[in-house]
């Protein structure tokens, strides 16, 4: 989890995306009911919802969709919550516009933040970015002790 070396931005796990995911789509879905036009807020809630059971990982309900197809369609959703809160053909009071948008604000960080590889990739890829592994270290060490002793008996008779 955590910083990795370089540019790299920290990443989060998939199951914490999907937490949000859910989380912020409730928010939504029971915003809009108690606004006076619940229909689009709700409606964008429950898109939310879907997208986040419909993909494969941790919290996935349906598991429909790859990890990487969820990547894009995570940006579609984005998308149209943005554009249901701008639209205008649509009554919508102007506290469900706002909440869309800071909602779909929220989303794309976690979007930004999130690592999206599968386990066999995600273990690969921490692999190659791992430094000497503990049986390289615990090797060497026995060396460097094995050479100190016998430099001392060497030189003590």
């Amino acid at each position: 989890m955590g910083r990795t070396r370089g540019t790299e931005r920290a990443r989060r796990p998939f199951w914490l995306h999907q937490a949000a995911e859910y989380l912020l789509g409730i928010v939504l879905v029971l915003q809009g009911l108690q606004m006076p036009e619940p229909a689009l807020p709700s409606v964008a809630g429950v898109l939310v919802i879907v997208n986040a059971a419909s993909a494969r990982g941790p919290l996935g309900a349906f598991r429909l969709q790859s990890r990487a197809v969820h990547r894009i369609a995570d940006l579609v959703v984005i998308g149209l919550l943005l554009a249901a809160a701008a639209q205008p053909w649509v009554s919508v009071d102007n506290a469900s516009r706002g909440i869309m948008a800071v909602i779909a604000g929220v989303l794309a960080v976690v979007w930004w933040y999130t690592d999206y590889a599968e386990r066999v990739e995600r273990r690969a890829r921490r692999e190659a970015q791992a430094g000497p592994r503990s049986e390289e270290i615990g090797r060497s060490a026995g060396r460097v002790a094995g050479n100190l002793v016998n430099e001392w008996k060497r030189r003590n008779p």
